[in-house]
């Protein structure tokens, strides 16, 4: 079976950071784009930042872009999220998320929708309060 468990989540003072971590098993990991998505109460899902199955490729949400960082370990079935400069307006549930195969990459004209990944983690809570 397919499982995403996310990590690294908590409480952190404005300007502060973060490291979120995402372990995968249950599928041929390096095969696949991976994805961090975020629900933030009363808002719609944002896709933060994704980036392609060889890790040569990303993007980023406007609202993190200079701020975050995500990466993966294909030998190590992983994918992290490195948070910097954090702010309330980050406060939310991040989802490690895989991406369906063969849609195109983020940009380039195809923007982010909201079935373009077919397995969630349970998510990890991040509060970002002074």
């Amino acid at each position: 079976d397919v499982q995403l468990v996310e990590s690294g989540g908590g409480m952190v003072q404005p300007v502060g950071s973060l490291r979120l971590s995402c372990a995968a098993s249950g599928f041929t990991f390096s095969r696949y784009d991976m994805s961090w998505v975020r629900l933030a109460p009363g808002k719609v899902p944002e896709l933060v930042s994704w980036m392609n199955s060889g890790g040569r490729s990303t993007y980023y949400a406007d609202s993190v872009k200079g701020r975050f960082t995500i990466s993966r370990d294909n030998a190590k079935n992983t994918l992290d999220l490195q948070m910097n400069s954090l702010n309330p307006e980050d406060t939310a549930l991040y989802y490690c998320a895989r991406r369906k195969e063969y849609l195109p990459p983020y940009g380039l004209g195809y923007a982010p929708r909201g079935d373009d990944h077919d397995y969630w983690g349970q998510g990890t809570q991040v509060t970002v309060s002074s």
